[in-house]
């Protein structure tokens, strides 16, 4: 018998739909993320106007669906900028921001260029940067297809990007979350943040655990070569950096290591690695004294809404959330 998913679940697609589960759920704010056009960039990587083409066109759906950000608050949604033209994003980017965007997703991945793939640390990204940066406009690097399917590959894996349905092992093994990893360290070592102290990144939907191979590897890297690095590239990931743990992460591990304040509640519903109930969230983090009651809360909505500036918004007693579009 065939099932007709969406039709038994129009909070997948409505807007109004989505609110009535949102107050179920006893959430006040949702980031509203990407999926299948995380997608694009790579299926497109070899026709760039193509791409920046498609981009475009998913933001306008976006905003005109969903709304970058509404009068009543309830949902914040990232449209995609692709720096694959480094002129034409920083249009797009102009273009959000005029439609009151506070997030922006940018695919965690080497940038396709004419001749060869760029870092996203390359000076040629900085007119976006130091406009987000200026603008208090928020960065996600949210799971994608980041093209490393290519490294299963060579191993015999599939080395097709599926982000549903099952999958050979093998590719989840190798894989893993080596493009959140490499983005980070392109960001870091190629000092992004150096040259825009302002910039706000979040990583979401990539867990915690790169977390601690990146600091082993900064702190190598500034050791064998601190003639490259103008500040303490550790301390930079702990300043500009929030991360948004999956349930099973050791949050009180990773609070010792970047700080509770840069710490965001994530679930990812109604995805497999999401939970029924968002809010359940709260048995991973540790209890008093190990986390107070404040640094709970900080976790669940206020580090959130520090991230976009909104932090003055009053709704006691409730969370925030970050979900797929």
């Amino acid at each position: 018998m065939k099932v007709d998913r969406l039709a038994d679940h129009p909070e997948y697609q409505n807007r109004d739909a989505r609110l009535t589960v949102l107050d179920r759920q006893h959430l006040e704010t949702v980031f509203m993320l990407p999926t299948f056009a995380c997608g694009v960039e790579e299926g497109l990587k070899h026709d760039i106007e193509a791409t920046m083409a498609s981009v475009h066109a998913f933001n306008l759906w976006l905003d005109e669906d969903w709304g970058f950000e509404r009068p009543d608050g309830r949902f914040v949604s990232a449209p995609i900028i692709s720096l694959a033209d480094p002129v034409k994003a920083v249009a797009e980017v102009e273009f959000v921001i005029g439609r009151g965007a506070k997030l922006v997703c940018v695919r965690p991945a080497p940038v396709p260029g004419e001749v060869r793939p760029r870092s996203l640390g390359d000076p040629a990204h900085d007119p976006v940067w130091a406009r987000l940066a200026e603008a208090g406009v928020v960065v996600v690097f949210h799971l994608s297809d980041s093209g490393y399917m290519a490294i299963p590959a060579l191993w015999g894996g599939s080395g097709v990007f599926q982000g549903f349905g099952k999958r050979d092992p093998l590719d989840m093994v190798i894989m893993d979350d080596r493009a959140i990893h490499d983005t980070m360290a392109s960001m870091i070592v190629h000092q992004v943040f150096t040259r825009h102290p302002k910039l706000k990144v979040a990583s979401i939907e990539n867990g915690s655990y790169f977390v601690y191979r990146l600091i082993k590897r900064l702190k190598k890297a500034a050791n064998n070569a601190p003639y490259h690095f103008k500040e303490d590239p550790v301390e930079q990931l702990r300043n500009n950096v929030w991360i948004a743990p999956y349930y099973e992460d050791d949050v009180k591990l990773l609070a010792a290591t970047i700080g509770v304040d840069k710490i965001l509640f994530g679930s990812d519903w109604p995805h497999g690695e999401g939970l029924a109930d968002p809010t359940t969230f709260t048995a991973d983090i540790p209890q008093f004294p190990e986390f107070s009651l404040e640094d709970t809360r900080k976790v669940m909505r206020d580090n959130a809404l520090e991230l976009l500036g909104d932090l003055h918004r009053i709704a006691p007693g409730v969370a925030h959330l970050t979900v797929p579009a």
